[in-house]
């Protein structure tokens, strides 16, 4: 039964051009619901949905979380079963905005020499010296990289926009040695070795947390640390936020505007006005 409306759930995703990831995404989070609440999809209400939500939330789920349920569901109620929804009822909720883990550059700089294995290390490197994101890191082609230019072609991206990314001549040392001991691979930059198609992004999350453990860092790190520190390291070294978001990719000036809060004031020049009160100290 729920076979049918996982198909009609797909095509109403393909009609909207969403990516099939996110149809994925959808279906896996509809189908805890529906496995925990013990209810079949046309028995799904504002009801039974709100009751769902408190009850995660009150098992301490995250909101972010109980936000993609949210977003599942709805897309679900509304586009296949073709029913209202009550956004008094099932509301959105308010989202921490907790500032993400900066590394510094010598804490990167011990990673990736922590990091032995060449594909890992030029893995890592491309995400932090052009700011990558993990996804668009394993969907790289040999032919996105062009030493003419020294940019990178981003493809596939989140905002479905193709972009250019900067090319490190550091990197592109350490991509070259990559590529010349891992076969010259000529299709996908970085295929998994198992299938031989993309990398999966759960692998790279623990070459990554694997890596920062031997290099001795005990910070939070992730893949997209990597990004959030190459933002923090061009804003802190003087380059404009414009073009910084230009180069992640941000279409709304407000995702690179948080980085503002993450730079080392002090090499930013920034003074509290106290230090510039005279006289002497009592």
């Amino acid at each position: 039964m729920i076979e049918k409306y996982f198909e009609q759930l797909q095509i109403e995703v393909s009609l909207r051009n969403l990516t099939s990831s996110t149809g994925k995404t959808y279906q896996t989070y509809i189908s805890s619901f529906l496995k925990q609440t013990g209810i079949g999809a046309d028995e799904i209400s504002m009801e039974n949905v709100r009751t769902f939500l408190i009850a995660k939330k009150s098992a301490g789920t995250s909101a972010a979380s109980l936000n993609l349920y949210n977003s599942a569901i709805r897309f679900f109620v509304r586009r296949v079963l073709h029913r209202q929804w009550d956004w008094e009822l099932v509301p959105r909720m308010k989202v921490d905005r907790m500032l993400p883990v900066i590394l510094t550059q010598e804490e990167i700089q011990r990673i990736i020499d922590a990091t032995k294995n060449i594909k890992h290390k030029a893995m890592i490197a491309t995400m932090y010296s052009s700011g990558l994101r993990v996804s668009e890191l394993r969907q790289l082609h040999y032919c996105d990289i062009s030493r003419s230019n020294m940019h990178i072609h981003v493809r596939h991206t989140k905002s479905r926009m193709d972009r250019y990314a900067v090319l490190s001549e550091r990197n592109l040392e350490i991509l070259t040695a990559y590529w010349f001991e891992c076969g010259k691979p000529r299709d996908i930059l970085f295929p998994s070795t198992q299938t031989g198609s993309y990398i999966d992004k759960g692998s790279i999350a623990q070459v990554i947390k694997r890596s920062a453990l031997q290099a001795g860092i005990h910070k939070r790190v992730t893949c997209h640390t990597f990004r959030h520190s190459f933002a923090c390291h061009m804003l802190e070294s003087g380059v404009d936020k414009t073009y910084i978001q230009i180069l992640l990719g941000h279409l709304d000036p407000r995702s690179t505007q948080v980085y503002l809060h993450m730079t080392n004031k002090a090499f930013m020049g920034i003074k509290s006005p106290f230090d510039h009160f005279g006289g002497a100290h009592e």
